[in-house]
């Protein structure tokens, strides 16, 4: 119980998208609005409970105005 099913540089670069998120003064609801998906869509995303695949981070670096790199580094 409490184990994570998700490597260290997975935690890591959740953490990275809640974070990019946070400093571009978006809720996850004004998110989803933007990307045109439910509010709970990105909750999961952040929470790990979805995995992002590599077409989505790209939407969410573009709506974070952060390149890709900076959620894989």
């Amino acid at each position: 119980m409490g184990r994570s099913v998700y490597s260290r540089r997975y935690q890591e670069f959740l953490l990275r998208l809640r974070s990019a998120r946070k400093e571009a003064g978006l809720t996850q609801k004004e998110v989803a609005l933007r990307l045109g998906v439910p509010q709970s869509y990105v909750s999961k995303c952040e929470s790990g409970e979805r995995r992002v695949d590599v077409i989505e981070l790209v939407e969410f670096a573009g709506l974070y105005e952060r390149p890709v790199e900076y959620f894989i580094s």
